[in-house]
C-alpha cells in the first residue's frame, strides 16, 4: 500500500534487494530474471540489477527518438498488413542509450507492428520497446519478446484476480493502515485459494492440493469463490460448539468433501 502521487517505481531497489536477498540466502547459485513494465525501466533499478548480477526484462515507454529507429520496419509491416489485411510484425534489436538519464547504451528490442483498421487499406502502427541485460546470443529479438516478455501479462491477469474477485482494491477506508490491512486480507486469501487448484492450472504453479482431479483444477479464483465458498448455511451457536448445517442440494458436495480431506490431510501431514 503506497500514496498515489509518487513515481511508480519509487522503491522498487531497496524491495527489489531485499526480496532477492531472501531468494538468494535459500538458493544461492539460482538465476535471476526481474521483468516488469516500462513504470520500472529506471536507471537506479537497471544499474542495480547490473551490479549485482540480475539479469532484467523492462518494457520501455516509446518516443520519437525510439519510433524512429524502427521507420523502415515500421514501413515493411504497414505494406505487408495493408496487403493481407491482419497484423504483421517486425523486429529491430539495436543499443540506445537516453540523453542523459543512463549511464551506458543497453540493449533495445523492437516490435513493429502494424495493426489493421476496420475498412480495408486503413490501420496503424503500433510499435513497442523493451530493454534487457539478456544477451542476443541467447534470446533473439522475437523470442524475447514474444515468449519472455509477454508472459508477464499472465501474471498481470493473477494480480488482476486478486484484485477484482477477491476485493483487494477497495481501499475506501479513511486511514492508509485500515486500507494496508484489507489488502494484507484479501492477499492472505489469494494465498489460501492458490492452495485449492491442481498444478495444472495455467494460473498456479507447482504442487497444489485442493482440487487436484475434479472440476475445479484449473477453475479461477472468482469461480472457486463463486461454487465453492460463497454458500447458503444454517449457523447454530451453542454453549460448547458452532454448528454449520449445509445444504444438502448443493451440487459440488463431491469436490467440497476432496478439497477438505485433502486439506485435512495435508495439515496433519
Amino acid at each position: 500500500m503506497r500514496p498515489a502521487n509518487i513515481d511508480g517505481s519509487a522503491g522498487s531497489v531497496e524491495e527489489v534487494a531485499r526480496i532477492i536477498a531472501r531468494i538468494r540466502q535459500r538458493w544461492p547459485g539460482v538465476r535471476i530474471l526481474l521483468r516488469a513494465d516500462s513504470g520500472f525501466a529506471r536507471e537506479a533499478l537497471m544499474a542495480w540489477c547490473e551490479a549485482n548480477a540480475v539479469d532484467f526484462l523492462f518494457g520501455l515507454a516509446r518516443n520519437t527518438r525510439l519510433v524512429e529507429e524502427i521507420k523502415a520496419e515500421l514501413a515493411a509491416a504497414a505494406e505487408l498488413g495493408q496487403q493481407t489485411g491482419k497484423p504483421t510484425r517486425r523486429f529491430r534489436d539495436f543499443t540506445w542509450q537516453t540523453r542523459d538519464s543512463w549511464s551506458r547504451q543497453r540493449r533495445i528490442v523492437a516490435k513493429a507492428e502494424w495493426l489493421p483498421g476496420a475498412t480495408p487499406g486503413t490501420g496503424e502502427a503500433n510499435p513497442r520497446f523493451v530493454v534487457t541485460s539478456l544477451s542476443r546470443e541467447e534470446h533473439e529479438a522475437r523470442h524475447l519478446y514474444e515468449k519472455l516478455y509477454c508472459a508477464r501479462g499472465e501474471m498481470e491477469n493473477r494480480i488482476k484476480e486478486c484484485q477484482l474477485d477477491l476485493y483487494a482494491d477497495r481501499t475506501s477506508a479513511k486511514t492508509m493502515r485500515a486500507n494496508q490491512l484489507r489488502l494484507w486480507f484479501a492477499s492472505m486469501a489469494y494465498v489460501l485459494i492458490c492452495a485449492l487448484p491442481h498444478g495444472s492450472s495455467p494460473w498456479a504453479e507447482g504442487p497444489r492440493i485442493g482440487l487436484a482431479h475434479t472440476q475445479f483444477a484449473r477453475a479461477s479464483c472468482g469461480t472457486i469463490r463463486l461454487k465453492l465458498l460463497k454458500i447458503g448455511a444454517l449457523v447454530r451457536a451453542s454453549v460448547r460448539r458452532i454448528k454449520l448445517a449445509m445444504p444438502t442440494a448443493f451440487p459440488y458436495q463431491a469436490e467440497y468433501r476432496a478439497a477438505h480431506a485433502a486439506l485435512s490431510a495435508a495439515a496433519t501431514a
